[in-house]
């Protein structure tokens, strides 16, 4: 992430602070209000239950084909889903192609399976950059370089299509534990802007 983009990110945090002091010193929420919803987005939504599915699809064929063919449905196997999450599609990493996300409107996100979006993703030069010049801002925004030879794939998501990405799984890996492998699973692999961690 740029400079210009880490000052403006500390700046939202200092309005949403301001606005949060406002809201509860007027009466209108309360600070036990704020830390349930963090911890919901912390730990009954977000990505590390899209990490579950992701694991799930690793070790499950089958799981993985209806997962390929309708994410909505798959994630609701697993008690995945709801606001935001109405209508999702997982779009499958290869050896050939590297899949990444943007919603160039505004910030349409998979909530259910990735949590709230980061604030790079709902800034406008992510979105029309990625757009543009995927490999060059995947290079130098996120220190993530997709060889030459891996065709990028941009999907954009919108209010009736939410996408997000099946890592390919790591090397390494076949001994290990759906628990094992999603612990390796990070956010920025299922938007497609970083890769999964290496297996131990």
């Amino acid at each position: 992430m740029s400079a210009p983009e880490r000052a403006t990110q500390a700046e939202i945090a200092a309005r949403v602070k301001a606005i949060e002091s406002i809201m509860i010193e007027k009466g209108l929420m309360t600070t036990e209000a704020v830390d349930r919803l963090a911890e919901i987005y912390e730990n009954e939504v977000g990505p590390q239950l899209g990490a579950k599915v992701v694991a799930k699809a690793w070790t499950d064929p089958d799981f993985r084909k209806r997962l390929l063919a309708n994410a909505t449905e798959a994630c609701a196997e697993l008690g995945i889903g709801g606001l935001q999450g109405e209508d999702m599609v997982a779009v499958e990493d290869t050896d050939d192609i590297h899949h990444v996300i943007v919603c160039t409107l505004c910030s349409c996100y998979p909530w259910p399976v990735l949590g709230l979006p980061p604030n790079w993703y709902k800034m406008p030069q992510y979105r029309a950059s990625l757009v543009r010049a995927p490999r060059r801002v995947l290079r130098e925004e996120f220190g993530y370089d997709v060889p030459e030879s891996v065709e990028i794939r941009v999907w954009d998501s919108s209010s009736e299509l939410r996408y997000w990405v099946l890592p390919q799984r790591p090397a390494g890996t076949d001994r290990m534990t759906e628990d094992e492998l999603a612990a390796l699973v990070t956010r920025d692999s299922m938007i497609g802007v970083g890769p999964t961690k290496a297996a131990a």
